[in-house]
């Protein structure tokens, strides 16, 4: 409903005010004869936004329906009214500069609003020099600073107008809401940095407000009403369709999910007589008057600072009153051809609050609740009624309006007092008990105590359990318990018991006499409040009142003294408690520190290994504040699963907060020498108790110099007796203090190994848990935090669940959803997840219950997992969790293994009989969970595998209601799979740990681990030939890789492309040349123990996605890096793969006689003759000593004569030898079925590939019986490898044949093979027709996997297999090699079998020779000249600076373009890609780098030209022409692309082709481009006064870079672009060259005769559309010749990157480009 209501000043209400306000300046209204000027200045002016209707108010027409607004009008700001504006001359284009800066995060309001004060100081002492503009100060609070709460914090009397405060709706439209408030839910202003309002002409308010919005900064917003007519001169709001009232608010604080926002804005526009300094003034005048912090605002508080002007004036209720929120964004989206706006495109809200001045106000009815008493003491009917009634209406009063009922009769006074009281929500329950913890769920939610009435006798008895948890866990609680009068007790009275002290020392205890009109009522008032403050002071916890009462317990009229309420006429005339405590401000916090603070900052800066313990954190400010001092600090954080930052939501700009958490120190801790090493010096723990018990026996061993704890209560928690210094402060206070502190960056390992290993262990516990396809307990822990929304929280129940998450929970989430980008533009490096469980006495008991109340108290979508002990033991809950009255839906999580399985983890499992555990530790039963939940009508699902669980829950979310999901589970299983990962994750941090103490680290490590550096790459391409074989004869060419250390030590690695992956020679070298550039001088900073970290290391060193490299370039550089790094430490690849770990006696099964390592080697025989010369073949195979045979099959028309082959083999060599089979995926699966029927009997080891369709691959073993390995199968997996890997766990599939040049790298196949170790199958590794570099390095690489197998037995209690013959025999089929001396592959002295040494293999790639016949030709690098040439135009000249690398080849050179802002340096990379291909050349653009710009001035004052695209296009086009004899390919990103296509539309004489990466025609509309030019201008000047860097923050916090922040690299480039050497030449640039200025190509692009290929990133969606544009009118020139519109154009849409393709994802935009060339060339 919309309410409008006449309301009196509120002096006129309340008497005059006691604070003095200073009065606002005269709002600066443009007068009308002002605007003569703008109509001579620009005549043809119009506006950007033409709209011939707005309904976004849809109100049905009451002219007669007005404000009254007679009061004084404080609005401030700049006033427009747009009936006064005829023309608007200048007024249609943007302000010169509109932005938005982020400060860094405060951890209060007060402080957020002094930084915002300190702000605008700094800028008044360097103010800007443009003449109109937009400002906003933003700044991260704390999450409890809610937009309705500050407003309501307010004096009433408060002078500033508007005020305003709105809740957001969710749109229909799904791509509306992604930008209608960033994500915001409610808003709350005061003030207007501008405001404009019209009734005749509307439209032109809207061109207006579009003046001051910038689609760079969306979350610069205008607020206001369409339909509503403001007339500043009669002081009228009314009601009018034509027009509108928008404002900009001056200070603004938004609400959004997991922080909020506070945000001054300063609007100033000199054309309107409104300068800089009045938009200051205005903003120090009023700033003062707004109350800066918030307090505890009672429902009361909130309903009378709306009301308090309206006294009982009724509201006038208007049907579908909203009001609008819009930004330039929403603006240019809702201004559609036929220049209206739909109704679907505007948001609004219906839940909004308006005033306008002292006795104008507008709001809904849903927010303006009922002003007056609801306690009518005097009309009670009995002195019963009349102390419950007290009871309760101070309760609320005190903010206490949840209550919790049991049913009862003793209790009927306070039950029914509450139940009447119109501001509380009353919940019941018939367990007591349940209602007890339900109402502990609602304080830990809420931070609020909860009221619990209950009956007397063991009715209250039953809140015990939930009082003690209420107690241990600081949980505020208010206990009402009604009780027999004195003289009832002792007497034998029925349901009496002595309730006095009757929860002992875990309560504050009041007994109140028996209700009687003897005592003051007052009395019973300062008794609750005594009781609530008891309840809400720290240490927080439960408070017990027992309220006697005698008979009669119902309302029957009885007669009371009215004496009793003496002294009470003040507080029944008010809404304020009886009695308030006021606390004085902690000296803490006023910057009075003495010395033992003083002392604590010293331990702090003098810690050398200090540790940041994270534990418990219950309050999401503290959440919030722990985040700021973890950051803050930089010291290694281990955060415990309830601190609210253990699941976390990170942002990829911010890659150097990921090292600070330590999350899976508990499995690092299995290790006794990281145990041993692991002792850190300085502990500081925030937050309360940890659920580790590995980290506690840690702290406790090591006995840290220094351990100090930080909470807010005041109690010993130390269990071990080590703390040192206890601080009792909030984590808010405390990092207030230390965050005025510099602190040095812990330098030597601590900090880089604590890093490492945790990165270790965290990919290990990753890659077991997604390895196990069955769904397990760990999987649920681990993938719960993914599940969770911003609005959603976690409670975890006790045992076995919450240490699950503790231990497995993932720590760093992807965002969900478009909140991360307003993070990011907060300065935010992550964002914590509210996290709660009953950790004060940890019992499992009412956990449900408590859940439940959780939710209730915070207000989330809560996601409950726990235990099925658990969940029986409070079967009630189901009753609790039915009732959804107040509350968002619950997700129960269920893990039912069918007893207590916590026990079969304790040491008693493994001394007590299985009988004696089942019976008596783990509680075995049968329970039916489902039929639980149908009694109470709860919803209910079964899952049992990983995606029946990941659909549950996405069916959960959807549907918006209560679901209890079970989750089916066992203890065995359960218990082995934690003792596998434990394993596991113990083995992986001795690897890692060893590998780590074995380095020979020395001098500052403060930048990070540093292996060594690379000082050179080179690469020669060789050729081979193989032997003459009956099948073919062939040559394989490939690249050996060449990788030179600091300390001259070199490693050598080997690129050889084959066919069946999409690479070739040409390829594949183009990405070497390019590595080779981006490797050299780069360091290597990872653990090479091929569990991730090199994939890490490519995109945040190098700034590569690695999914662009071509699998046999990922492995050549993998390995030759791999082969360095061996070098250096002076060992081999496999020592350093396998962190130099000992080979168990396992392993032994791949040592040879005299103790030396030896690896198994399978033969390859590819032969199409008869039976008899294949099965000769064989035999001279096996006499020469391979015990393995691979034969290929399916090269015969029937698959039988393949069977016949096996036959007569078989007959020739015995069984004892082993025989593979590789169909290649040449079968249909009947073919493969009739070849499986013929050699059942063969003793076949495996058929590899039998079936060319993977679907068909589990049918063909279930039928056939038969073995079957995999390889192209695997060869083609992509994204998440082991989602895709569970398709293949079938039994019947026995081996997994590893190509690692295939596959992508060893570390890639390290994990595909461990995977397929895990699942009990054979793990081969293959070559394909490698030189011996690559085979030395696979015989130790399967030396290692052969270790590593016996590794997996041992922990999973399995046989050892005997070794497995790796596909290492292509060897035999090449007659040369690159080196000079072969590997060395033969029978070893006492041995009967081919394999190859794993020594001799080690010891070879250290010596390598290279045969020098074989090098076709060799790559060191490439030199790029740089030179300068001058070239004169007609009326200026440029000083060009080129850079050129590369041949002239077939007279085709590549002519590079860079962007704005960027140089020819930019194209390096890209071009030593190319230039083998092609001539490439890349320049300086004028202002750019250093080329300079010099202008003839008389010729162009006389000429009256500036620089444009197309003069800049001229003087290119005699450039090049200078220096290239043929046609020349323009590649352009952005400006550059746009002057490249515009010289391949003029100049196709000389341009012959032109590739536009992220770049445009320009723009359609004259208009648009008017405005677009003026921005450029504005920013062209703010280059020149204000500088480049300032300019460059600005022009980077545009949307269009989101993509290249989170780049790792963005740092380095944006540094980049502050060396350019002409500021003034870039600024002319800048304005010159802008698109607005640019005259559109859209239509010469219809005749379009130059090919043109696009290259645009996948992720900027508004350059695709442009390209999917330009290629439609491309289309539309050569309808009748379609193979001529192939020619024209083609587009390429790069993965992964934005807006600059090129700096984002480099690698196949040179692909592209060298394509594009070659297309020429075949020409």
């Amino acid at each position: 409903m919309f309410a409008v209501g006449v309301f009196l000043p509120y002096s006129s209400y309340f008497g005059p005010s006691p604070h003095l306000f200073i009065s606002n300046p005269r709002p600066r209204v443009l007068p009308r004869r002002a605007l003569r000027k703008f109509r001579r200045r620009n005549p043809s002016s119009r506006w950007l936004l033409s709209l011939h209707r707005f309904d976004l108010l849809r109100c049905s027409s009451n002219p007669n329906s007005r404000v009254n607004a007679d009061g004084c009008s404080h609005r401030g700001g700049l006033e427009i009214d747009a009936d006064g504006i005829l023309e608007t001359g200048g007024l249609d284009f943007p302000v010169e500069i509109c932005t938005t800066r982020a400060l860094p995060p405060a951890l209060s309001l007060e402080e957020g609003f002094d930084k915002m004060k300190q702000a605008v100081e700094e800028l008044k002492s360097n103010p800007p020099r443009m003449t109109s503009g937009v400002l906003r100060f933003q700044v991260a609070v704390p999450p409890s600073t809610k937009a309705l709460t500050w407003l309501c914090c307010q004096h009433q009397d408060l002078l500033v107008y508007p005020h305003f405060y709105l809740i957001t709706r969710v749109s229909s439209d799904p791509s509306l809401q992604l930008y209608l408030l960033g994500g915001a839910i409610e808003v709350c202003g005061i003030g207007a940095a501008i405001s404009i309002h019209g009734s005749s002409r509307a439209l032109q308010g809207f061109s207006l407000i579009s003046r001051y919005l910038s689609i760079d900064s969306p979350l610069i917003r205008a607020y206001g009403f369409l339909g509503v007519n403001y007339n500043k001169v009669s002081s009228l709001m009314e009601e009018r369709l034509d027009s509108l009232y928008l404002f900009i608010p001056q200070v603004e604080v938004t609400q959004y999910k997991g922080c909020s926002v506070l945000a001054v804005t300063l609007v100033w526009d000199n054309c309107m007589s409104y300068k800089f300094t009045d938009a200051v003034h205005t903003f120090e005048l009023y700033i003062h008057q707004m109350i800066n912090y918030v307090h505890r605002v009672n429902i009361y508080d909130e309903v009378f600072w709306m009301n308090h002007a309206n006294g009982k004036l009724p509201l006038i209720a208007k049907k579908d009153a909203e009001m609008v929120y819009l930004n330039a964004e929403i603006l240019a989206q809702s201004a559609p051809q036929n220049d209206s706006l739909h109704k679907k495109k505007v948001p609004s809200s219906r839940q909004f609050y308006f005033r306008h001045a002292s006795t104008t106000s507008i709001g809904t009815t849903m927010l303006m609740g009922s002003y007056g008493t609801n306690c009518l003491i005097k009309d009670c009917a009995n002195i019963n009624a009349v102390w419950a009634s007290l009871i309760v209406e101070e309760c609320v009063r005190l903010g206490l309006t949840y209550f919790c009922i049991a049913p009862g009769s003793r209790s009927s006074p306070l039950a029914i007092s509450a139940c009447g009281h119109s501001h509380t929500t009353c919940y019941s329950c018939y367990d007591e008990r349940s209602l007890a913890f339900h109402a502990v769920g609602y304080g830990k939610g809420s931070h609020k105590p909860a009221v619990i009435i209950t009956s007397s006798g063991t009715a209250v008895s039953n809140l015990l359990p939930a009082v003690v948890e209420a107690s241990h866990d600081f949980v505020p609680l208010l206990l009402l318990t009604a009780d027999r009068p004195p003289e009832l007790q002792d007497a034998g009275a029925n349901q009496s018991i002595d309730q006095v002290n009757h929860f002992g020392k875990f309560v504050r205890f009041f007994n109140l006499p028996a209700a009687t009109d003897q005592v003051p009522a007052r009395m019973v008032l300062t008794t609750i409040d005594s009781a609530v403050h008891y309840a809400t002071q720290v240490p927080h916890g439960p408070v017990h009142i027992n309220c006697p009462f005698r008979e009669p317990l119902e309302d029957s009229p009885r007669e009371w003294r009215l004496d009793c309420l003496k002294g009470l006429d003040s507080w029944l005339s008010k809404k304020e408690p009886y009695t308030k405590y006021i606390k004085m401000q902690h000296l803490f916090t006023d910057g009075h520190h003495n010395g033992q603070v003083a002392e604590i900052i010293e331990v702090i800066q003098k810690a050398k290994r200090g540790l940041l313990l994270i534990g418990a954190v219950h309050k999401e400010d503290e959440i919030f504040a722990a985040s700021v001092l973890a950051k803050h600090l930089s010291w290694p954080v281990v955060s415990d699963i309830l601190s609210g930052l253990r699941l976390r939501r990170v942002l990829a700009s911010f890659h150097e907060i990921e090292s600070l958490f330590i999350d899976h120190m508990d499995h690092a801790l299995l290790s006794h020498s990281v145990r041993s090493w692991a002792q850190p010096d300085v502990v500081l723990q925030i937050g309360s108790r940890i659920t580790s018990k590995r980290i506690s026996q840690l702290l406790e061993l090591c006995s840290p110099s220094s351990y100090v704890l930080v909470d807010e209560h005041p109690c010993r928690h130390d269990p071990s007796h080590i703390v040192t210094h206890r601080i009792q402060s909030t984590i808010i206070e405390f990092a207030h203090i230390l965050r005025k502190y510099n602190f040095p960056k812990q330098a030597g390992t601590w900090n880089i190994f604590l890093k490492e290993l945790n990165m270790m262990v965290a990919q290990e516990i990753e890659f077991q848990i997604h390895s196990e396809s069955s769904l397990t307990e760990p999987y649920v822990a681990h993938v719960m935090g993914e599940v969770l929304k911003d609005d959603s929280a976690l409670f975890i129940g006790n045992s076995m669940v919450i240490r699950d998450a503790d231990m497995y929970g993932r720590g760093w989430l992807c965002p969900m959803n478009f909140d991360s980008k307003m993070m990011s533009n907060l300065a935010l490096p992550f964002q914590g997840l509210r996290v709660a469980g009953n950790r004060g006495a940890s019992g499992i008991d009412g956990l449900l219950s408590t859940a439940v109340g959780f939710a209730v108290g915070c207000n989330k979508q809560v996601i409950c997992l726990i235990g099925d002990v658990s969940f029986l033991h409070d079967t009630n809950g189901l009753a609790v969790l039915n009732q959804r009255a107040t509350r968002k839906p619950i997700t129960v999580i269920v893990i039912n293994n069918h007893g207590g399985g916590i026990f079969s983890l304790l040491p008693i499992a493994k001394r007590a009989q299985p009988d004696v555990l089942d019976k008596y530790f783990y509680t075995v039963h049968d329970v039916s969970i489902d039929r639980l939940c149908t009694a109470h009508s709860v919803k209910h699902l079964l899952v049992r595998t990983k995606t029946e669980l990941h659909n549950a829950l996405c069916k959960c979310r959807q549907q918006q209601t209560d679901w209890v999901i079970e989750v089916e589970s066992s203890i065995e299983g359960n218990t082995y799979f934690h003792s596998i990962i434990s394993k596991f994750a113990c083995q992986a941090a001795n690897q890692t740990l060893k590998f780590l103490l074995g380095l020979p680290l020395s001098g500052s490590l403060n930048n990070g681990l540093v292996l060594s550096k690379i000082d050179k790459v080179e690469y020669s391409l060789y050729r081979q030939v193989s032997h003459p074989l009956p099948v073919m004869n062939f040559f394989h060419q490939g690249f050996v890789l060449r990788i030179y250390l600091d300390n001259a030590t070199v490693g050598f690695g080997e690129v050889a492309p084959i066919e069946i992956h999409a690479e070739d020679l040409l390829d594949v070298e183009e990405q070497l040349r390019f590595m080779a550039h981006k490797l050299q001088g780069s360091e290597i900073s990872f653990v090479p123990l091929l569990k991730g970290s090199f994939s890490q290391w490519i995109w945040k060193a190098l700034g590569i996605p690695p999914s662009s490299l071509f699998p046999s370039v990922r492995c050549g550089i993998e390995m030759a890096i791999l082969n360095a790094i061996a070098a250096r430490q002076g060992s081999g690849f496999l020592d350093v793969i396998s962190g130099y770990r000992s080979s168990s006696k396992e392993t032994q099964l791949v040592a040879g006689v005299n103790g030396s390592k030896q690896i198994q080697i399978c033969a390859l025989v590819d032969h199409s003759g008869t039976p008899k010369e294949i099965a000769d073949v064989v035999s001279q195979l096996v006499e020469e000593g391979f015990s393995t045979i691979k034969l290929k099959v399916a090269r015969r028309e029937n698959p039988v004569e393949d069977a016949e082959v096996i036959q007569v083999i078989r007959q020739k060599v015995g069984y004892e030898v082993k025989i593979r089979v590789d169909a290649n995926r040449r079968w249909t699966y009947e073919k493969a079925m009739q070849f499986g029927s013929c050699v059942k009997c063969l003793d076949l080891q495996y058929i590899e590939e039998p079936v060319c369709q993977e679907v068909d691959i589990g049918k063909f073993c279930d039928e056939s019986g038969l073995p079957v390995a995999l390889d192209e199968t695997i060869d083609n997996l992509s994204g998440d490898f082991l989602h895709e890997l569970k398709k293949f766990v079938h039994p019947g599939i026995v081996a997994i044949v590893i190509k690692p040049s295939v596959v992508g790298g060893f570390e890639r196949a390290s994990l595909i093979a461990k995977w397929a170790q895990l699942h009990e199958k054979m793990a081969v590794v293959s070559s394909a027709f490698e030189s011996s570099i690559s085979l030395s390095t696979y015989i130790q690489y399967a030396c290692y996997l052969e270790e590593q197998n016996a590794e997996i037995c041992r922990i999973k209690g399995r046989t050892l297999d005997a070794a497995i013959a790796h596909g290492l025999g292509t060897y035999c089929w090449l007659k040369e090699d690159v080196t000079s001396r072969g590997i060395d592959i033969c029978i070893r002295p006492y041995g009967d079998r081919m394999v190859a040494s794993v020594e001799a293999a080690q010891n070879f790639i250290q010596c390598v020779q290279i045969n020098k016949g074989s090098i076709q030709r060799n790559y060191s690098g490439e030199p790029v000249r740089s030179y300068h040439i001058k070239v004169d135009g007609d009326y200026f000249s440029c000083s060009f600076k080129l850079q050129e690398a590369g041949e002239n080849i077939d007279n085709i050179t590549i002519v590079y373009l860079h962007g704005f802002l960027g140089t020819s340096q930019d194209w390096i990379p890209i071009m030593k890609g190319v230039s083998a291909t092609a001539h490439c050349i890349s320049i300086d653009l004028p202002g750019h780098g250093e080329s300079q710009v010099q202008f003839s001035m008389d010729k162009r004052s006389k000429q009256g030209m500036d620089l444009s695209v197309e003069s800049v296009a001229g003087m290119l086009l005699k450039l090049i022409s200078s220096i290239t004899s043929g046609g020349v390919i323009l590649v352009g990103y952005s400006m550059g692309a746009r002057i490249a296509l515009h010289m391949a539309l003029k100049f196709k004489e000389k341009v012959i082709g032109a590739v536009i990466i992220s770049g445009s025609p320009g723009l359609r509309d004259k208009t648009v481009r008017k405005i677009r030019g003026a921005q450029d201008e504005s920013r062209a000047r703010f280059l020149v006064e204000h500088g480049l860097h300032s300019f460059l923050e600005t022009w980077y916090s545009g949307s269009l870079w989101k993509s290249l922040r989170d780049h790792p690299h963005f740092s380095y480039i944006r540094s980049t672009r502050d060396r350019h050497n002409d500021i003034q030449g870039l600024a002319e640039i800048l304005s010159s060259l802008s698109i607005g200025k640019q005259l559109s190509l859209w239509e010469d692009l219809r005749h379009l005769q130059t090919p043109l290929l696009f290259i645009v990133g996948e992720k900027d969606a508004k350059f695709r559309k442009i390209v999917q544009q330009m290629c439609s009118e491309i289309r539309g020139c050569s309808e009748d010749d379609p193979h001529q519109q192939q020619k024209l154009s083609d587009t390429i849409i790069v993965p992964d990157c934005g807006h600059a393709v090129h700096l984002e994802n480099p690698l196949p935009v040179i692909n592209a480009i060298r394509k594009f060339v070659t297309s020429f060339e075949q020409r």
